[in-house]
């Protein structure tokens, strides 16, 4: 053997000798010597005082699954009992975090790019008190001390079991303050006992969930609410692996809202997707925007049940679909497919939605009339509940949150097939767009059947600056008075029908202010047609009833037609002609309507036609304020006979104005064409008598 290969086998087997040395030295050495330095270290890495309080121990494990050489390169499995985390020095808790036993495999040649890579870590008895400041300041974010910066070490784990723990959070910015306590359940739940059979199926194409190993309980608040909860959650969190889906199951009541969900939640580390079955109900859809940010209308007590799919690493932003809902708001059906948003500049959310039935009571409080007693969180009522008028006022005046319009935009459809204004009222065929870009929200179209014929309508409102603005189109085409009145026997012998258009716009924060405000025409006629003290009665008209059975006594009379030309000008409107032509006599209404102060004066003044006998002499007045008008007969008689007639006959623009609204109802002879015409004719006056 030559002195070289001599050397080299010297060299070979000292190495070999000092590596088993080495081994066995590693092997058997005691590891709670090391702790006072692991303390150290970790405590100057996280910036956090870090202590093992415990028995450390290393066991020394190969991992075949790692392949080629690395799978001969030993991985410590680390087990440590007792383990404690300092909090941050203006934290409340004593402690961070506390842990009665961990146990985790590490791979040790990460360690020299600065990452700790763990395969697996097991849990025991896990406790963390989170906190954070209204500055932003979370005591769960770790700095270096000397340099303020982040720490330069990377945590990478795969996966982690834990066991039966507590989780407390104080956090300022999001005005919450819980307890969350996690326990084993005794024997695993599967995951199609929970989520249900079909859903589990739907998830069946991916990996199958994990059974359900956990209870969870929260108490406490959340955005300034109570809330109470309770669920499940599978035992292996899949933190990077997205084909495992995690097991989550949840039924929670914070303030006036309560929702249940089961489904899955997939790669968690990088906010991967959620798949869930949620079910939601609450006293008014208004108080979802603290939860979750979503602008909704405030509504009677609603329930939805559906399936939610959120891709929460969309490119463009988080999108959330709740797909193939069924709900109730009040007593009406809702039905159909929405999506949210989290995009730039702002959320969007865009749905298209069905009805089968929608009440009309339902839709009240979207113009701030209460729909009767709303049950909800008391936290919730006094904020949500419509403002109630005072001083016989009865126009609605809450306000229209326009400030939650410029946080999210909207573009919803909404198709309905029946419509109950009342029992004996039936509107059919809704169809709206609502449309909120900006701060601008925009109805349109919003059309309905009511009577035998059509409502088209087209609103705008604009909530971008500090004062909301807006403007309304409405045009009734053939609504047949039969139908607007199935209870008067008298009316169904009729053939009559009513058209309309109405154009106003106005500035104001409730429907009462920009109704004060509104500036514009309304006009309408009315042909063929029965009025009576009974018809006003139906109708709940307390003043109608009182002015019929003035003019007409308790008998039907016939209207032939019925002509009003109103013009608004800042809240105040006035007649341009506002007349009433019966078989009797010709009826004029002159005067004005306040909607501002919602104040009434008008003058109700009847002319006989021929030698028909007509008893009262003397106008009718209405005044007083919209909710108690006082209705009364004038004591002085008409200054002259025929006043009325004298008065109309030169009102010859609105008369025109009118008469384009006979050509759309109907193709027979209209009774308004012979009034409209006559009142076209300029007044004449005979030549004087000579002397």
């Amino acid at each position: 053997m030559t002195r070289s290969r001599k050397i080299a086998i010297g060299i070979v087997g000292g190495a070999a000798l000092l590596v088993a040395v080495l081994a066995v030295g590693i092997a058997t050495f005691d590891w709670n010597r090391a702790r006072p330095m692991i303390n150290e270290r970790v405590s100057a890495a996280i910036g956090r005082p870090f202590a093992i309080n415990g028995d450390l121990d290393v066991q020394w494990q190969r991992q075949p699954e790692e392949g080629g050489w690395r799978a001969w390169v030993p991985w410590p499995r680390v087990i440590a009992n007792d383990i404690s985390v300092g909090n941050a020095p203006w934290a409340k808790a004593p402690r961070f975090a506390t842990l009665k036993r961990g146990e985790f495999s590490l791979a040790p040649l990460p360690l020299l790019r600065q990452r700790v890579v763990i395969r697996r870590i097991q849990l025991t008895e896990p406790a963390a008190d989170l906190e954070r400041l209204a500055d932003g300041r979370a005591n769960w974010e770790f700095t270096l001390p000397e340099t303020g910066e982040p720490s330069p070490w990377v945590l990478d784990i795969n996966e982690i079991g834990f066991d039966k723990g507590r989780v407390g959070l104080v956090d300022e910015v999001l005005k919450a303050d819980l307890a969350v306590q996690v326990d084993p359940l005794g024997k695993p739940v599967p995951f199609a006992d929970v989520a249900g059979a079909a859903f589990a199926d739907e998830e069946g194409a991916k990996t199958a969930p994990r059974d359900y190993v956990f209870g969870w309980t929260v108490a406490g608040k959340y955005k300034g609410l109570p809330i109470k909860g309770e669920g499940k959650v599978g035992g292996m969190l899949a933190l990077q692996d997205d084909r495992q889906p995690f097991p989550v199951q949840a039924e929670v009541a914070i303030g006036g809202t309560r929702a249940a969900v089961a489904g899955t939640l997939t790669d968690p580390v990088n906010l991967g997707a959620l798949d869930l079955r949620l079910k939601l109900s609450g006293a008014s859809m208004a108080q979802l925007y603290p939860l979750t940010g979503v602008t909704l209308p405030d509504t009677p007590p609603y329930s939805t049940d559906g399936h939610l799919v959120a891709k929460l690493r969309n490119p463009g932003g988080a999108v959330f679909d709740y797909k193939g809902f069924n709900g109730k708001v009040g007593n009406s059906d809702l039905h159909g497919d929405i999506s949210f948003a989290l995009g730039a500049p702002r959320p969007r959310l865009t749905g298209k939605l069905s009805s089968r039935q929608l009440r009309m009571a339902d839709l009240g409080p979207l113009i701030g009339v209460p729909s009767g007693k709303v049950a909800g969180a008391e936290t919730d009522k006094a904020k949500d509940a419509p403002a109630k008028p005072k001083g016989g006022k009865v126009l609605p005046t809450q306000a229209f949150r326009t400030d939650r319009w410029r946080d999210m935009d909207a573009d919803v459809s909404l198709d309905a097939g029946r419509i109950v204004h009342d029992s004996k009222l039936p509107l059919s065929d809704l169809s709206v767009h609502v449309v909120l870009q900006d701060g601008k929200l925009t109805l349109d179209p919003l059309r309905f059947g009511m009577a035998g014929g059509s409502i088209a309508s087209t609103i705008r409102l604009d909530g971008s600056g500090a004062s909301l603005t807006g403007r309304v189109e409405l045009h009734a085409r053939r609504l047949r008075l039969k139908q607007l009145f199935p209870a008067t026997a008298a009316m169904q012998k009729t053939l009559g029908e009513l058209n309309g258009d109405l154009a106003v716009s106005g500035a104001g924060n409730s429907v009462a202010a920009l109704l004060g405000t509104a500036t514009g025409d309304v006009k309408m006629l009315v042909n063929d047609g029965v009025i009576s003290r009974s018809l006003m009665e139906i109708a709940g008209l307390n003043v109608g009833n009182y002015v019929v059975s003035k003019l007409f006594g308790d008998d039907e009379v016939k209207i032939n037609c019925g002509a009003a030309d109103l013009e608004m000008k800042n809240g105040v409107m006035t007649p341009r002609i506002f007349v009433f032509d019966t078989e009797n006599a010709l009826i004029s209404i002159t005067g004005t309507a306040d909607f501002k102060n919602e104040q009434v004066d008008m003058d109700i003044t009847p002319d006989s036609k021929g030698f028909r006998i007509f008893s009262l002499r003397s106008p009718l007045y209405v005044r007083g304020t919209f909710g108690s008008p006082d209705v009364g007969v004038h004591v002085l008689p008409l200054a002259a006979r025929g006043a009325g007639m004298v008065a109309l006959g030169v009102l010859l623009t609105p008369a025109a104005g009118l008469l384009a609204l006979i050509a759309p109802s109907t193709t027979d002879e209209n009774a308004c064409g012979p009034l409209l015409e006559q009142m076209r004719k300029p007044p004449r006056a005979p030549a004087p008598a000579k002397k």
